[in-house]
């Protein structure tokens, strides 16, 4: 088998197989999963990089300077910030984490627990920002599998995550005080800003058996 694995006949063996092989030489394997559009892994980056733009886009509307793409090192923390924007009257910072897909929502409330905890020494030292208070926003597209998932979890997210879209929205253009919440994005035709997009980027997953039409992923 290992002979048939060094030969490149990776159909002989099953992954279960492949994996204890390259385990005995410390390595591991990784599997990249391709579609019609190109590599999973760049449309989710497009779809990042399209809600993104958006959300930076309305702050900017509303009179907040905002930056992107602003990473970090401070001690062993590590990281890099979706959105970060100021408010000049109030003082207020805002660290937007925006998520395409939402794998693992105890993670993602951590990462945003240590953006919001390094954020008023970051924007300091970067900006010349003076933070009076720090405020949240998950950002997520607006579709049902996203809601459902986030709805399973209420209990945590409701404790995290108290304000919703509406909440959001109106804090946003008259700010006061920190702000914790979710808001499922979407652009002003009611369409989520992933869904809007259409074209052959969209990913679906296969019909049922019964033809009921399954959700863009």
């Amino acid at each position: 088998m290992v002979s048939l694995v060094e030969r490149g006949h990776l159909d002989r063996a099953s992954l279960r197989i492949v994996r204890r092989i390259l385990a005995a030489v410390d390595a591991t394997a990784l599997i990249e999963v391709r579609w019609r559009a190109g590599a999973l892994d760049r449309l989710l980056d497009e779809d990042h990089a399209y809600l993104a733009g958006i959300m930076a886009e309305r702050l900017r509307r509303a009179g907040w300077s905002v930056e992107t793409e602003i990473t970090y090192a401070h001690y062993a923390e590590r990281g890099s910030f979706d959105i970060i924007a100021f408010h000049l009257e109030t003082g207020i910072v805002l660290v937007v984490e925006v998520k395409t897909d939402l794998p693992s929502l105890e993670a993602t409330l951590r990462k945003v627990d240590e953006k919001v905890r390094l954020a008023s020494v970051i924007v300091r030292k970067r900006f010349g920002w003076e933070a009076r208070a720090v405020a949240r926003v998950v950002v997520l597209p607006d579709t049902r599998t996203l809601r459902r998932r986030v709805a399973r979890h209420s209990r945590l997210v409701d404790l995290a995550l108290p304000s919703r879209s509406i909440a959001v929205r109106r804090w946003i253009a008259a700010p006061s005080g920190p702000l914790a919440g979710l808001w499922f994005l979407t652009a002003t035709n009611g369409r989520s800003a992933i869904q809007r997009r259409g074209g052959a980027e969209r990913v679906r997953k296969p019909r049922s058996s019964a033809g009921s039409n399954e959700e863009a992923l």
